[in-house]
């Protein structure tokens, strides 16, 4: 039983609201709010787009790293994102990449006030 809460512990602290400058076309940043919900490993929730909110997909928790999907529309196109990212005190820092393509963008999500 030690061990399972052990595990438990070592899980990041990644509920609650995040936000980030996330680089777009043309090398413009967006205000982007995650707000995230943890429960064990599994990682729900939401991030703004400009249509609003979209809901978290596949999202997982293990250790201090996450990973999750989005699923966007672009002028009739249905597009998929991939976000991985690290927790480090405050901060997550994220890579996201369109599903099917190489081009890996970087930046870094702060916890906002709830």
């Amino acid at each position: 039983m030690a061990v399972l809460f052990a595990m438990g512990a070592l899980a990041a602290d990644v509920g609650g609201k995040w936000v980030a400058q996330v680089p777009g076309r043309g090398g413009q940043t967006r205000e982007t709010t995650f707000n995230f919900k943890a429960d064990g490993d599994k990682l729900t929730g939401t991030m703004s787009a400009m249509a609003g909110d979209v809901e978290i997909k596949d999202g997982k928790i293990s250790g201090d790293s996450l990973s999750f999907k989005v699923n966007l529309e672009f002028g009739g196109n249905a597009v998929t994102l991939l976000f991985e990212g690290k927790v480090s005190g405050g901060e997550i820092k994220f890579t996201r990449k369109r599903e099917g393509a190489e081009q890996v963008q970087e930046f870094t999500a702060k916890r906002g006030a709830s």
